[in-house]
């Protein structure tokens, strides 16, 4: 017998329509492009959003075609979120921060119709325009008054709210298949060409149901919500789509993303919570320092993107009572796929045992499933000890990239993720490595993140990566690369006798290399292939 209850399908389009109806008061602040600070509400969005679905429609934009958007965390890139994918069409947000060649490869992969962009970029989108056959319509996303003088291609080049101005909001959001397209967005492609992601409504919609949830990111209409990390990316990690859902307060950055620019915002605007990378947040945590300043307001931070050292979780937690909130996820997960939330038992641990556990990226949220598994693809036991390659199913993950380029990624059912990690018997999975950056040292493993997380607890230690690096007797050994806080004095010799009772003494690097910077890549993340280049040879030659 089938149930007897309603059914609707999940769309991007029905959040909105939710925080209109039921939140239509709360307020959406944003720094804009043009130095100023925007403010409207809920319903002010939705009533655009509207009015851009009809702008899409008078361009052409049919179900299915994408559209692009080069833009940062604002009011019209939010607006461009729900009017593209509630209309049927898909949106796709490109990452500035890749390299000319890869955006230019991305839009004529995705055959982006028309791209949207914030003005911060007309530089990057006129080399673009001069090198792609699509889109041959830009919108700038500003006003007539700080429209460009002159567009230097043949292309068209639109006004966003003299469109918007053109239409009014009368706009039914069509019934969808929730098992359509909503957005696309790329991998950052360090090594290669970016591959596309190609959500749908139902993957969305259920993603944020559940990234929304307690024992994720834990979100509510009490809150007041600034996602650091780039709605140009990974949907900020669906905390525009999760603040809709709850009726939280919504803060967007744009392009002001330093320490003293982002404690300036959420202290005014009473941020609680807030998620981003670790580079960012070291930048904050640097200026409050300098300040002696402290939050009135920020009670949780959500790190991710990369490992968050333990020494940056003490420094939020004990200094500052904000609680960290560890968490990991992948473009191909849409893309939180664990958050380190802790259990019941787990509360009244110790407090070097709750820094150890916070130290891993957490449990599944429902609807993600894991597994580690040997190099002859079966299954390890979830002890804490065993290592193996993570695999991940669940209703957000991909099972094809974009344009059936490549073979499906997936092995029996699961998405091989290319990390190295481990599981405890709570379910808690731990990052070793990635799979092309784990050290292989006279026939034994040397875990990268490891070294780097001691390396941290220094605290002259700014940043600090590890490599593998070709040695004559052992194959690879591992070298340190260290960016030290200002006026610091440390030497090499006495980090490595920082080591001493932090990891096996087999694994400690037999170098320091100090460093001013390291490179970073299109998501904050370090490009370690760079440093594995330059370096590889440092144990041969030295």
């Amino acid at each position: 017998m089938q149930g007897l209850m309603m059914q609707q399908p999940l769309l991007v389009a029905s959040l909105l329509m939710h925080a209109e109806r039921h939140h239509g008061e709360q307020e959406i602040v944003s720094c804009r492009v043009e130095g100023d600070v925007h403010r409207y509400r809920y319903r002010d969005l939705a009533q655009r959003a509207r009015r851009m679905a009809n702008v899409l429609a008078s361009l052409g934009i049919a179900p299915g075609e994408r559209v692009g958007t080069l833009a940062w965390n604002g009011y019209r890139h939010m607006e461009l979120y729900f009017a593209v994918s509630g209309s049927g069409a898909v949106l796709h947000t490109l990452n500035p921060r890749l390299h000319i060649d890869q955006l230019s490869y991305i839009i004529e992969h995705a055959e982006d119709r028309v791209v949207f962009f914030d003005m911060t970029f007309l530089p990057l989108i006129e080399r673009i325009a001069a090198r792609v056959t699509s889109p041959k319509v830009f919108v700038a996303m500003t006003d007539r008054a700080n429209m460009p003088q002159a567009f230097s291609h043949s292309s068209t080049l639109m006004c966003y709210e003299d469109l918007i101005d053109l239409h009014g909001d009368a706009f039914e959001w069509p019934l969808l298949d929730e098992n359509s397209a909503s957005s696309l967005c790329y991998t950052s492609g360090t090594t290669g060409n970016p591959k596309g992601v190609l959500y749908s409504h139902r993957s969305t919609v259920l993603h944020t149901y559940a990234a929304a949830l307690p024992d994720s990111l834990n979100c509510s209409a009490r809150d007041v919500i600034l996602p650091v990390v780039p709605m140009f990316h990974v949907n900020a990690w669906g905390l525009p789509y999760i603040a809709c859902m709850v009726g939280a307060k919504l803060v967007l950055p744009g392009p002001a993303l330093d320490g003293k620019s982002l404690y300036r915002l959420i202290e005014t605007e009473q941020v609680t919570l807030s998620a981003g990378v670790p580079t960012v947040w070291q930048g904050l945590l640097s200026h409050v320092a300098e300040q002696g300043g402290s939050f009135s307001s920020m009670r949780r931070t959500l790190i991710g993107g990369a490992p968050c050292p333990t020494a940056m979780t003490v420094e939020f937690q004990e200094r500052y009572h904000v609680d960290v909130l560890h968490a990991w996820g992948m473009t191909e997960l849409s893309p939180v796929g664990t958050v380190c939330s802790f259990k019941m038992h787990q509360t009244t641990l110790a407090c070097h045992a709750r820094y150890a556990l916070q130290a891993k990226q957490g449990r599944s949220v429902f609807g993600i499933d894991m597994k580690i598994a040997g190099p002859d693809g079966e299954e390890l036991p979830w002890d804490g000890h065993a290592t193996g390659d993570l695999f991940v199913r669940g209703h957000w993950v991909t099972r094809q990239y974009f344009g059936g380029d490549d073979a499906p990624p997936l092995r029996d059912g699961w998405f091989p993720t290319g990390d190295v990690a481990k599981i405890d018997s709570d379910g808690f999975m731990q990052i070793t490595d990635r799979s092309k950056d784990v050290i292989k040292s006279g026939g034994e493993w040397i875990s990268s993140v490891d070294i780097e997380n001691a390396a941290c607890l220094h605290p002259h230690v700014a940043m600090a990566v590890c490599i593998a690096a070709r040695h004559p007797k052992w194959d690879e050994r591992p070298l340190l690369l260290i960016s030290t806080r200002p006026g610091s004095t440390l030497t090499g010799d006495e980090l490595l006798a920082f080591f001493d009772d932090k990891i096996a003494k087999w694994w400690k690097p037999d170098a320091v290399i100090f460093v001013d910077s390291v490179p970073l890549g299109a998501t904050g993340k370090v490009l370690k292939h760079q440093l594995r280049e330059r370096y590889a040879n440092y144990y041969v030659s030295a």
